[in-house]
């Protein structure tokens, strides 16, 4: 029998084969799962896979993403080296399936992800969304800006994805954050893209994307900053507001992530958009989604596993608020400017 105070996790699969195991992420319990065994009980963090592309503007195929992330997810483990975190003790995670959303509507489908969102965020859980193409941040961040007021948004991505319209139509995966500023849930001093890169269709792009609110990193501010310069500004761009993370895996070189619907030469490597993940820690982070994992055109399972340890990583942050840590951890932590190494 499970202690109530002890959060459900992974079997022990140095005991039995993972490949073997249950479809979820990390092998994690599934929801129901985790209300039969700790009835009662809050869940801290709660992972949803919305499996739509209807919205994508070039190569389709991410609505079967979130199958892929969990598929490569399988050789996670309890304990993050890196940081000193154990993510899936130190909190009640649970996999709350895929939801099934309108493919033909896109509107309807925008709806559909809110009213769920806001369902699964109703106890005080954070989410973790697995797309799905990128129009699922409009939804995402609307429901978190009704229980925290205007959002910080740190955007990782190879495209502004501010833009106005896509032949006409409002609601795509390059329009999100226009949509969601215009709609004033943005704090417009607050909110950050990383890793932008490629072509625009004109420099009127980034005097629109200023005044919606965001600065930018670009992708070749990595070849000449340190990743903890590159951190510190973050942190100091993001300050104490309430953050949403959202990372389109497109932020990543097609070396490191050919599974995507758009793919921009000269992007990060995993390691370095890694450590700029952990460098986050301490900061009030409210939600977060992976988005636009395509796995038709992932060979060797190359992006589904950088996902999935993305999905380890954002995990961690919250183990790590869970157990106090106000600022990176861990053998990571010296690397990143933030004091000695720690176990």
């Amino acid at each position: 029998m499970t202690n109530e105070n002890t959060p459900l996790g992974p079997a022990d699969y140095s005991l039995t084969p993972r490949f073997a195991g249950p479809p979820t992420f990390g092998l994690l319990p599934r929801i129901d799962e985790v209300e039969a065994a700790r009835p009662g009980a809050p869940i801290d963090v709660k992972v949803l896979g919305v499996p739509f592309d209807a919205g994508v503007s070039y190569r389709p195929g991410a609505r079967f993403g979130p199958a892929h992330i969990r598929q490569s997810s399988k050789l996670l483990r309890p304990y993050n080296q890196a940081t000193g975190m154990h993510p899936f003790s130190a909190q009640q995670i649970a996999d709350c399936g895929d939801l099934g959303v309108n493919p033909f509507n896109i509107e309807e489908a925008i709806a559909t992800v809110e009213n769920n969102a806001d369902a699964l965020r109703a106890d005080g859980a954070k989410l973790l969304t697995l797309g799905g193409d990128h129009t699922l941040a409009l939804p995402n961040i609307r429901s978190v800006a009704k229980a925290h007021g205007k959002i910080a948004v740190l955007h990782f991505d190879a495209h502004l994805d501010t833009w106005d319209t896509y032949m006409g139509a409002p609601y795509t995966h390059g329009t999100p954050f226009r949509r969601a500023s215009e709609e004033g849930l943005l704090d417009l001093e607050r909110c950050m893209h990383v890793g932008i890169r490629g072509p625009l269709y004109g420099a009127k792009d980034l005097e629109d994307d200023g005044v919606l609110g965001f600065q930018i990193i670009r992708s070749d501010d990595f070849q000449f900053s340190p990743v903890s310069d590159i951190v510190a500004r973050m942190r100091r761009r993001l300050g104490d507001a309430p953050v949403y993370i959202s990372i389109d895996i497109d932020v990543l070189d097609p070396a490191a992530a050919p599974g995507t619907g758009t793919p921009e030469a000269g992007g990060l490597t995993s390691r370095e958009l890694m450590n700029a993940i952990r460098g986050l820690q301490g900061l009030n982070i409210v939600g977060a989604e992976i988005v636009e994992v395509a796995p038709a055109y992932d060979h060797a399972e190359i992006t589904g596993l950088a996902a999935a340890q993305l999905g380890y990583e954002l995990l961690s942050l919250w183990a790590a608020e869970a157990d106090g840590h106000s600022e990176p951890t861990g053998p990571a932590a010296a690397g990143l400017g933030f004091g000695e190494e720690t176990a």
